[in-house]
């Protein structure tokens, strides 16, 4: 990653040898969960704590949307990963491997076995790019990238500026995945690009999604769908992208019908690819994680205290885990509060009291200047955390919150300990 725009700041991180060591808190995951935990257990005079992660930088993928939509600059998303580590924090930079619950053991690559008293499992999301066949060759092409990876956001822009009218494509895939809005807020930017440059007339915008409408919750769902009769959309629901044939540029969906599933080809000229995503496979292969059923794979928490149910030491948040809401950084600003103040109740032998009902926000740009501000909780009922503002509509100051707003929320709040 030598291309990235920071040179390589003094680590924090210490050098990985062959042993044990042991933690009074262990955290696997050093992104937005993992950080935010730290910094606030730093914050409630919690000594001995651990975290494993590999990376030397740390990225603020929100705006990377943005960034495909020639909005905003790729750099600003990035900044060295030791900035972020809480003072005295041990950091491990090595990969988890294999966590024992039994043992109170979590195994690295790099050889190390780290025991703990108490284990919060924060590791992210991972990208499963080979679950779509021809999909890597096709991102070698100047046709098909996506907002998903930190390198391939600047191509999405130089993408659409090539665009000269046809097939735009963008796809948004089975399962649960970061963020769950990007996929159509790339597309609605394009869609407002073509618009502005006289394309629109000489363009089809199709939205092959495999889930069965256009957002989870209905009354923001209404907004959107406007939004879309706005931009005459295709919209081809129930549709999962398979595969790509990046010779002929064919995209092909599985496509669910009341009578099973049929395959459906739709040629494109241009396509922004939302990957396949799921836990970690360390953590589907862990005792943590459920075995079977539809969240098999995912971490199990309680929705309420974050409280592993089968294990009382432990505890997860973000994007590994099972909690029934979207995968959003709101909603682990939602959620690392109550799990530190769980996390320090058991330490003191007391029932964990704090409960997280489900809050998550996504904020859907909708226009260059337009953004529908989306908070829900559990019940799927609006939660807006701005009083007197109507955000069942599109705002102009909503998009500017998330351009310049809620970076520096991240940055200096959260990811201090503060907000």
């Amino acid at each position: 990653m030598s291309s990235l725009p920071h040179s390589p700041a003094k680590s924090a991180a210490l050098s990985v040898a062959p042993g044990v060591e042991h933690h009074r808190v262990l955290i696997v995951g050093g992104g937005t969960a993992g950080i935010t935990v730290a910094a606030r257990l730093k914050r409630a005079g919690v000594d001995g704590v651990a975290i494993i992660e590999p990376s030397t930088h740390h990225y603020y993928q929100p705006l990377w949307t943005l960034v495909g939509g020639g909005a905003a600059d790729i750099a600003s998303t990035v900044r060295p990963q030791a900035d972020y580590i809480p003072q005295g924090t041990r950091w491990i930079q090595d990969w988890a491997a294999e966590v024992d619950p039994v043992r109170h053991q979590v195994r690295t690559r790099g050889g190390l076995c780290l025991s703990y008293d108490f284990l919060v499992v924060a590791p992210g999301i991972q990208l499963d790019w080979d679950k779509v066949r021809g999909l890597r060759e096709a991102l070698e092409t100047p046709y098909v990238s996506s907002n998903y990876d930190f390198r391939l956001a600047p191509k999405t822009w130089e993408m659409v500026r090539a665009f000269k009218g046809g097939t735009a494509v963008f796809t948004h895939p089975a399962g649960p995945v970061k963020c769950a809005g990007a996929p159509q807020k790339i597309m609605y930017l394009v869609a407002d690009h073509l618009r502005r440059t006289g394309l629109a007339g000489r363009s089809r915008v199709v939205f092959g999604s495999a889930a069965k409408a256009i957002f989870g919750v209905k009354p923001f769902a209404e907004v959107l769908e406007g939004v879309v009769k706005r931009y005459a959309i295709e919209t081809r629901f129930c549709h999962n992208l398979v595969e790509i044939r990046p010779d002929s540029r064919e995209a092909i969906f599985a496509a669910t019908t009341d009578t099973g599933t049929e395959q459906v080809t739709i040629p494109y000229d241009m396509m922004h690819v939302t990957p396949p995503q799921s836990a970690p496979d360390f953590i589907k292969q862990s005792p943590l994680a459920h075995a079977s059923g539809p969240n098999a794979g995912w971490v199990k928490a309680d929705k309420h205290t974050l409280q592993h149910p089968d294990h009382p030491n432990v505890f997860a948040l973000g994007d590994a885990s099972d909690l029934p809401t979207s995968r959003t950084g709101a909603a682990i600003r939602a959620q690392a509060p109550v799990l530190v103040e769980n996390l320090c109740a058991v330490m003191r032998g007391q029932t964990p009291p704090a409960r997280y009902d489900g809050y998550a926000s996504c904020p859907l740009v909708t226009a260059y200047g337009k953004l529908l501000l989306a908070e829900f909780d559990y019940d799927g009922k609006p939660s807006p955390s701005i009083p007197f503002l109507n955000t069942l509509k599109e705002r102009r100051d909503m998009y500017w919150l998330k351009k310049y707003g809620l970076p520096r929320l991240y940055w200096d709040g959260m990811l201090r300990g503060r907000a």
